[in-house]
């Protein structure tokens, strides 16, 4: 049995340092060992000083971060500095991650040979191509339709650009078959930990309160990647509806912090990091 001071692989995502109270949560966490790793699973924040501010501050304290961007890093707000777009955006986070050592799914993806392991952890990067569509829609264009009209719009509409691609699905794309690639030259004989900021499958969205911002949350084409790369866990963000939920005997594992608002509703668990590896006794 794992005792505290056994090194663990632990989770969390959508920090929102933006917001006082998310900061002042970061500044908090600490490993409970000298061995830990520390999975960062997207949305740290929107301005790239914060982003910046975020992960230099948790590489210092683990052994090792690993790095999957979400939606809000690769917005490009008014009132940053860095008036990056698109890859380029992405690209510039990839290096600042570099220089702190932290892996990003551009990077050689790292082993944890800790307990439970070892295992590949691949961190992704897919963003979304409007396949999580609403009943009774089958195109992209008749999706979008209803959603605006039940006025539930992301804000990446607006503010994520896809440069240098067309749109966001022709990124989520390329994005997909470049992951593709990567994963098919994983080392071999090795289970993974898939680590993406959007659920790898639609079925972790069907509670959302509002089921046509499904559309933001993901990608058809990656159903079947926790079997296909034989994952022995998933971890995702997103959705700010953290748990941990089974499919075909995989743990896949929503890590997110989410808003100061949303941890006073009496069903969100206080912030606090997820336990990957070693299994835990029992699931959230």
């Amino acid at each position: 049995m794992a005792s505290e001071n056994t090194p663990k692989l632990l989770a969390t995502s959508d920090l929102h340092v933006a917001y006082a109270e998310n900061r002042t949560y970061v500044e908090t966490i600490r490993p409970q060992s000298d061995g830990d790793w520390l999975i960062v699973a997207g949305d740290v924040a929107e301005r790239m000083a914060d982003i910046e501010w975020a992960l230099r501050t948790l590489a210092g304290r683990f052994a090792k971060v690993v790095w999957s961007p979400g939606n809000h890093e690769l917005w490009t707000p008014k009132d940053d500095p860095v008036q990056l777009r698109g890859e380029e955006r992405y690209q510039h986070i990839v290096a600042l991650c570099r220089e702190s050592g932290i892996a990003t799914p551009e990077d050689p993806y790292p082993v944890w040979r800790g307990a439970g392991g070892p295992v590949v952890v691949a961190p992704l990067f897919l963003l979304y191509d409007y396949t999580f569509r609403p009943e009774g829609t089958h195109t992209k264009e008749q999706a979008l339709e209803v959603a605006h009209e039940a006025g539930v719009v992301c804000t990446d509409e607006y503010f994520l650009h896809p440069d240098p691609y067309a749109t966001r699905d022709d990124w989520s794309r390329a994005r997909v078959k470049h992951t593709e690639d990567l994963l098919a030259a994983r080392p071999a004989g090795l289970p993974t930990v898939l680590v993406n900021h959007w659920p790898l499958l639609r079925e972790p969205t069907r509670i959302l309160r509002y089921p046509e911002f499904a559309l933001w949350c993901g990608t058809e084409s990656s159903a079947d990647w926790h079997v296909k790369y034989e994952a022995a866990a998933v971890v995702y963000g997103h959705l700010h509806i953290p748990r941990t939920t089974v499919h075909d005997g995989v743990p896949h594992i929503e890590a997110s912090v989410g808003y100061p608002r949303e941890w006073r509703r009496d069903f969100h668990p206080d912030p606090h990091l997820r336990q990957v590896l070693p299994v835990p006794p029992a699931t959230d």
